[in-house]
């Protein structure tokens, strides 16, 4: 078994210090996992630090083309929430939250609109291609890819009562043809959660909804969350390696899981219940996380199962 190092370590002990005798031990340890997962569709919610850490996002687009060329079919759902707030300040707003949610009026969702299929997901999709991957872009309106309508917020302060949040939306349906098109012909999709009512409306959905719903209807082997922390902590901030549903519950209700977290867990455990085979939450502060959870057998991260 190889010890991997620490990720906190200096980034310049890279792989070039590694001895031949161990880079080939440890691809001979990736051997299985590739064997196991080739072919399987695996979907990747890509946000947090990764996106604006440069060193991170050049790792993210090699690890997710290495992925492709050894036979899996990646997915990326990106968020952009730093980017976005950035966009706002330059324009003289604040972002604002109501339970994880952004509050997007009019003006906002222009911004959103602009960031997210336009700003980030060209960066992620001209990253790939650099490297020699086939990256597309996508939003809702694809291939009328994320059909939403506007959500109703409950007010945890007046049960039966809504709140007003704006141009935030809920997934309606979501047509997989395009992607399983794209899929087929080597490309690999990157998602920008927007969605698009019937009557053209744009929709800022949360990644984290996207994410699960998309892996939910492709029916993925994986789904992984990238965040900003190493998984789900108890209150302790001790990390939580393996959940069941009945104890996220329980820390829904005893308030462990709360703010921008309520969303990630909650679409990560209605993925488990819907027939994903497995959900993580990774950190995507370290370098290539994703290859170690998907091609090691060290536990990494936080898994969610349905039962």
């Amino acid at each position: 078994m190889i010890h991997l190092a620490d990720p906190n370590a200096d980034s310049s002990d890279d792989l070039t210090s590694v001895s031949s005798q161990i880079k080939a031990q440890i691809l001979a340890e990736a051997l299985p996992y590739i064997r196991k997962f080739h072919g399987k569709t695996i979907v990747i919610k890509y946000g947090g630090n990764a996106m604006v850490d440069e060193r991170l996002k050049h790792g993210f687009a090699r690890d997710v083309i290495l992925l492709k060329l050894v036979g899996m079919n990646p997915v990326v759902v990106h968020g952009g929430g730093p980017q976005i707030d950035n966009a706002l300040k330059k324009i003289g707003k604040q972002g604002t939250f109501i339970q994880g949610m952004r509050i997007t009026d009019e003006e906002t969702m222009e911004v959103v609109e602009w960031v997210l299929g336009g700003e980030v997901q060209q960066d992620i999709v001209m990253l790939i291609n650099h490297y020699g991957g086939q990256a597309v872009g996508l939003t809702g309106k694809d291939g009328g890819l994320i059909r939403a309508r506007r959500m109703k917020m409950p007010n945890k302060e007046a049960p039966g009562q809504f709140l007003d949040i704006g141009f935030v939306g809920e997934i309606d349906a979501i047509n997989p043809a395009v992607v399983k098109a794209l899929q087929d012909d080597a490309f690999i999709p990157i998602i920008s959660p927007i969605g698009f009512g019937e009557d053209g409306q744009a929709y800022n959905i949360n990644a984290d909804l996207v994410a699960g719903k998309i892996a939910e209807i492709l029916k993925a082997e994986k789904l992984i969350m990238m965040t900003n922390i190493p998984g789900v902590l108890d209150k302790q901030g001790n990390l939580l390696t393996n959940l069941s549903a009945r104890e996220i519950d329980g820390m829904f209700e005893d308030g462990t899981i709360s703010g921008g977290m309520l969303p990630k867990i909650s679409s990560a455990l209605d993925a488990a219940k819907s027939g994903v085979n497995t959900v993580h939450i990774i950190d995507g502060r370290i370098e290539h996380s994703l290859l170690l959870e998907v091609l090691t057998e060290q536990a990494f991260g936080t898994m969610i199962r349905s039962q």
